[in-house]
């Protein structure tokens, strides 16, 4: 007979190992190629300490003269946040009830709800690769009888849960907690629940984040080629060269430019860029000129199972959440998803998941992860933005 505890065993052992499965493999190939590590995890924080630039005690000399002076290796430290990720799913207890004496009902009513939850988390968790840690979601372009224009419905989808903030990112009184409730995608318009949102509470420039997620969300690739960032884990840029990527600014890309920007890394701190991050619309501007791509007839077998194009042996994979006219050039084995576990779900002391929601007939599960993501050597990573779409 099915149950609260045969629900919780089901979540515990079943469903469980699958979606770590999912979350860790199938969101991205670029997340499946990159180490997920649970060391150099100090409390709440990651601390890493990374060499760089090379050991100075070597040197040439006569046979009887002075030995090279000892230098050593250059250390630094690298200190973020663990980020706090979660996920909920939630059955009511009438739900339960009729499917007590069917266990195939209760098992299509759990799949429903973790179908639910694992496309909510691969959606964010592949817009956090790309984003800063802010969580910011699109700006607003103007409002017109309640319809938001904003720059952007990449990061957005109906029913998502999101808070306007002004462009210094300050609370707006009464613009929170806000669900999503259309979007029309070619005029790059929404509407949200609750009171109409106007061009007096939210103008042009208002940002629109993540509910609850302003400053929270993992440290994404926007941050590390942001050149406007000061700091970058912990440290500042300017005393510290190496965290500085490569940014070029090129209308078109041919095989010959994209081999300069990756022979250029390699002359610099000996990275060797292994997978190419693009938006569709660049991916679009490649086939289009398969005859300036030498390479770009082949197609290479990324990690799990992906099939994608190549450019110089190099995969290329083209990500909705990747910003317009904008190419990643990476070394995979820079980065690493440092972890306190995997996905966990939130247990209370008495190892239960599935609790009842305060003053409701329904019970709900929260699945967290304690992570963030990290490049150890920023200086071997390429960003071209500015390329024509197709």
């Amino acid at each position: 007979m099915v149950s609260i505890a045969t629900a919780e065993q089901a979540l515990k052992s079943y469903y469980l190992g699958t979606l770590n499965e999912i979350l860790d493999f199938k969101v991205n190939p670029f997340l499946a190629m990159i180490e997920k590590s649970t060391r150099n995890i100090v409390g709440k924080d990651v601390r890493m300490t990374v060499k760089n630039g090379v050991n100075g005690g070597i040197g040439a000399g006569t046979e009887t003269g002075n030995l090279p002076v000892s230098g050593g290796n250059n250390y630094s430290v690298l200190t973020t946040s663990l980020k706090n990720l979660y996920g909920t799913i939630e059955i009511t207890d009438k739900a339960i009830r009729a499917s007590q004496n069917n266990e195939g009902a209760f098992v299509d009513l759990l799949n429903a709800e973790m179908e639910g939850v694992v496309r909510s988390s691969v959606f964010n968790f592949g817009r956090m690769l790309f984003g800063d840690g802010t969580g910011m979601l699109a700006i607003v372009q103007g409002v017109n009888s309640s319809i938001i224009t904003v720059d952007s419905v990449a990061n957005l989808q109906v029913g998502m849960i999101v808070d306007f903030r002004t462009s210094n990112g300050e609370e707006i009184a009464g613009a929170n907690a806000r669900t999503i409730t259309q979007i029309d995608y070619d005029g790059k318009t929404i509407c949200v629940s609750g009171t109409a949102i106007t061009s007096t509470t939210c103008p042009a420039g208002t940002l629109i984040f993540m509910q609850g997620s302003y400053g929270l969300e993992l440290t994404g690739l926007k941050a590390i080629f942001d050149m406007k960032r000061t700091e970058l884990y912990g440290l500042n840029r300017a005393e510290h060269s190496w965290l500085n990527p490569v940014v070029k600014e090129r209308e078109t890309v041919d095989d010959i430019f994209i081999q300069q920007c990756m022979d250029e890394v390699e002359m610099r701190c000996g990275s060797k860029v292994d997978v190419i991050l693009c938006s569709p619309g660049v991916r679009r501007a490649l086939m289009a000129r398969p005859c300036e791509l030498k390479a770009y007839l082949n197609t290479l077998s990324a990690e799990v199972g992906y099939t994608e194009l190549s450019v110089n042996g190099i995969p290329v994979i083209a990500d909705r959440f990747c910003p317009e006219g904008t190419m990643y050039l990476l070394n995979s084995k820079d980065f690493a998803l440092h972890q306190l576990c995997d996905w966990q779900w939130l247990e209370d002391e008495d190892g239960r998941v599935l609790k009842q929601i305060a003053g409701k007939a329904a019970y709900t599960a929260t699945l967290v992860k304690y992570a963030d993501l990290v490049c150890s050597r920023p200086c071997g990573q390429v960003m071209i933005q500015g390329i024509t779409e197709s």
